[in-house]
């Protein structure tokens, strides 16, 4: 089965620059380039057949393209003993709607969602049982304005799960309109 996400493509400069906070912390397991992106609805497993049902719900969403800002770090979990460490968004009232109008679209329709509580952010590491801190990490970048872009359109991505953490792979892109 299929296990599927919609979300937003991080554009290559702003993955170059949140990246720079990569440091040497115990039980870090940072993502690459590759996997940044900003999970919008996670669906998890589907069966084939609501792969076509995801789709045509996401062609139905409109909305107008915006503006969103990756800027200063948080982390789920205590920071001393973290899960997640994250870049957070700013100017994220257009992408609250967007993904309130696709999860209310998707739920209707009969999914489920696996992130029923919507907290924006691009997931920079993940952390073992015994991690170090970040406590520190999150105070140098606090404030830190990591670029901004403009949100042009959301993606349905295929997560396969490999050796190096998830490999995600476009299916489709929805493009939003004015």
């Amino acid at each position: 089965m299929p296990r599927l996400f919609f979300g937003l493509e991080i554009p290559e400069s702003i993955k170059t620059s949140v990246l720079t906070v990569k440091t040497d912390i115990n039980g870090a397991r940072w993502q690459s380039e590759a996997q940044l992106h900003l999970t919008l609805a996670f669906l998890g497993e589907v069966e084939s057949e609501q792969v076509t049902q995801a789709r045509d719900n996401a062609r139905k969403v409109a909305h107008t393209p915006f503006e969103l800002e990756a800027a200063g770090l948080g982390c789920f979990g205590k920071e001393e003993s973290p899960k997640i460490l994250w870049a957070g968004v700013s100017h994220e009232d257009e992408l609250r709607e967007l993904q309130r109008t696709l999860a209310q679209g998707l739920t209707n329709d009969g999914f489920t969602l696996q992130n029923p509580s919507f907290k924006p952010h691009i997931t920079l590491s993940r952390f073992r049982a015994g991690a170090g801190s970040v406590a520190e990490l999150i105070e140098r970048y606090r404030s830190t304005r990591f670029g901004s872009w403009s949100v042009q359109d959301f993606a349905l991505f295929d997560s396969t799960p490999g050796q190096s953490g998830s490999v995600y792979t476009v299916l489709e892109r929805y493009p939003l309109t004015t």
